[in-house]
């Protein structure tokens, strides 16, 4: 006898829970270049998901034989079961995964049974923790790379890419380079794709037509039309948490997070008559913490409601949820 699995979820809101699932029941719809299996809830982050989505499994016999007589089976024991097999893992493609925001992805990622490639022009970083081991670091230029060796059977891609540099380096990286990863995404059937964007400063105009924000603007409108009901820009503002640069650690969060608790008292700066000052939300807008943005990342991985784009007040709320 042969059982074939057909997985069924029903989203019902943009945080989605799986904790609460037996670990038989559980199932998440594969996307179409990942073969469909139930897989179990996992989750330190996941079961932290406030809303939930519910998911059942159904199995079909098939191959019986219709000529057979029928027997009774008196004793259960005597029947053979198929043991159960471990599902593949899905998959996700971050570029820039060995940067500050994107190895907290990939951590996030792979502590949730993710199968987790990172591309990055600086390939495995120096970190000798653990989680490291269980990411595949692909050392490569977006503008070079061999997508078929990246992309095929991914669920998702995450975008970390952006720097600084000259006008015309600033254009490439922030908008270039993630123009050319959405559409290979889009080429080899990636049914979501993630990016990392900015906040929506009240700059100057001058500031606002650099090559930095002109360059990430441009790629987010290509996020949203390719992927009109699966893609995700997230746009905080500073980020912060322990940054490793060329060994050294570079404690973010020692400003990052008493900034933010403040700046959270005063509640909606959106709102605040000091945010009509030009420039004014570069000390108003609260900062978020680099694993906030990872775990809303994941978030929007396996959820299917959750798209569009998510300012800093609404990567919070999510963020706050998923902590619950």
């Amino acid at each position: 006898m042969h059982t074939r699995p057909h997985c069924f979820r029903s989203p019902e809101m943009s945080v989605v829970s799986l904790g609460s699932l037996s670990p038989l029941a559980s199932a998440i719809k594969k996307p179409a270049l990942v073969a469909p299996a139930c897989r179990r809830a996992r989750s330190l982050v996941l079961s932290r998901f406030s809303s939930r989505i519910s998911v059942r499994c159904s199995y079909t016999v098939s191959g019986s034989n219709e000529n057979s007589s029928s027997v009774p089976v008196d004793d259960i024991a005597d029947v053979e079961s198929e043991p159960e097999l471990e599902p593949e893992p899905e998959k996700i493609v971050v570029l820039g995964g060995s940067g500050f925001v994107g190895t907290a992805i990939c951590k996030v990622a792979v502590s949730e049974g993710f199968k987790v490639v990172s591309l990055s022009r600086s390939g495995r970083p120096s970190s000798s923790d653990s989680w490291v081991d269980q990411v595949t670091w692909v050392e490569g230029d977006v503008f070079h790379a061999r997508w078929d060796e990246v992309l095929v059977g991914a669920a998702a891609v995450v975008s970390t890419l952006g720097g600084f540099g000259n006008e015309e380096q600033m254009k490439k990286i922030n908008g270039d380079a993630n123009i050319l990863a959405v559409n290979a995404a889009k080429d080899y059937g990636v049914p979501k794709f993630i990016m990392i964007s900015v906040h929506d400063y009240n700059l100057p105009s001058f500031l606002l037509s650099s090559g930095y924000f002109t360059g990430k603007r441009k790629a987010e409108s290509e996020v949203l039309a390719k992927y009109p009901s699966s893609g995700v820009v997230l746009r905080p503002g500073f980020i912060y948490g322990k940054r490793k640069v060329d060994g050294f650690e570079i404690p973010l969060n020692l400003i990052g997070e008493p900034l933010e608790k403040l700046l959270s008292a005063t509640r909606n700066f959106a709102a605040s008559p000091l945010r009509s000052l030009p420039a004014s939300d570069l000390l108003l807008a609260p900062p978020v913490s680099v694993d906030d943005v990872a775990f809303v990342v994941l978030n929007a991985v396996v959820n299917d409601d959750f798209f569009g784009v998510y300012t800093i007040e609404q990567i919070k709320e999510v963020a706050a949820k998923l902590r619950t």
